[in-house]
């Protein structure tokens, strides 16, 4: 019997019109376009309008990625959305939406929470529903309004943030080509959920409409503490994947790491012995957006025309969980 292979058979991204820069953000907190460019690499972010919500930024990629894929929405099996700002708290979930409103009405639908190592996440599980067998065409999505999260008083995080989506087309493989989601690593550090945490809302904390909001309804982060920790895991996780695979380093076209700070990806190129210049990086104009960022990244490399098939490409996240893990993909 022949091994069913998956791979992922389009992406596209969209992000909000609305556009930042760093000269906007010195009006709301005190800091500078010099501290956050070399501090962070970020120069603009694009930030949701106050009416988008997480399935209303995602839905124009889902709709451009079926017709790249050339496919209906009534071939859909399954939508995945990863989204740590979904429309509604717990139920219904965001992809219940978009199934809706895609009119994929063969498909199941559900959410997953792993912040920024999200779409690393899903489409391991997406691609393990195809292997399987019981699913032939799924549908990716992560879409994150991470300015509705945050304390835009606070400058530690609110320059750090941006809005945006993507989506990925993951199906079977049965055309003559290598292309493959080949490997991936999932991986958690639940003791360090306290370094990256929004409390509220939650059955832990409830939100109750008597009480006055606070800090505690923002996202909240322990900088210092998931900078170490994202260094760290993006090194082991590289190793990881190589070892596993026994595929050299030389053989990597990209690596498309989370895209949180150019700092980190600084330290994990020097760490690595990888010149910087063989992660593909585009922080500058859409700042972290958190689940999103790799499959953005993704998106916008296959529109430059970067992605060739047959071409290594190793994904890499890590994030608020604690998160992380990594893909290695045959494009």
């Amino acid at each position: 019997m022949r091994r069913m292979k998956a791979y992922i058979k389009a992406v596209r991204f969209n992000v909000p019109e609305k556009r930042l820069s760093n000269k906007d953000m010195t009006k709301l907190v005190d800091t500078s376009d010099e501290w956050i460019f070399t501090h962070t690499g970020i120069k603009f972010r694009h930030i949701a309008d106050e009416d988008t919500s997480a399935s209303d930024l995602v839905f124009k990629p889902c709709r451009e990625v079926l017709e790249q894929a050339k496919i209906s929405p009534e071939e859909i099996d399954l939508i995945i959305v990863a989204t740590t700002t979904p429309d509604f708290p717990g139920y219904p979930s965001t992809a219940c939406i978009l199934q809706d409103r895609l009119g994929a009405v063969n498909a199941g639908a559900f959410d997953i929470t792993a912040a920024c190592t999200g779409f690393i996440y899903a489409l391991e599980i997406a691609s393990n529903f195809i292997k399987s067998g019981a699913a032939r065409n799924i549908l990716v999505a992560c879409s994150e309004i991470m300015s509705k999260t945050m304390d835009w008083s606070d400058r530690n995080t609110c320059v750090l943030l941006g809005d945006g989506s993507a989506a990925a087309l993951v199906a079977v493989n049965d055309i003559a080509t290598d292309s493959e989601i080949m490997f991936s690593t999932l991986r958690a550090e639940g003791n360090g959920a306290p370094y990256l945490i929004r409390e509220l809302g939650g059955s832990r904390f409830p939100f109750h409409p008597d009480k006055k909001t606070d800090k505690h309804s923002y996202l909240q982060m322990d900088g210092q503490k998931v900078y170490h920790f994202a260094v760290r895991v993006l090194c082991d996780t590289v190793k990881t994947i190589i070892e596993k695979t026994n595929i050299s380093l030389d053989d990597i076209a990209y690596i498309v790491p989370h895209q949180a700070n150019v700092r980190i990806l600084q330290a994990a190129s020097k760490r690595l012995k990888i010149p910087l210049e063989r992660f593909y990086i585009n922080i500058e104009e859409y700042a972290n957006t958190s689940g999103a960022t790799i499959p953005i990244a993704l998106a916008e490399m296959d529109i430059k025309g970067l992605l060739k098939r047959g071409d290594y490409i190793m994904t890499i996240g890590f994030g608020g969980g604690l998160t992380y893990g990594g893909n290695l993909l045959r494009w």
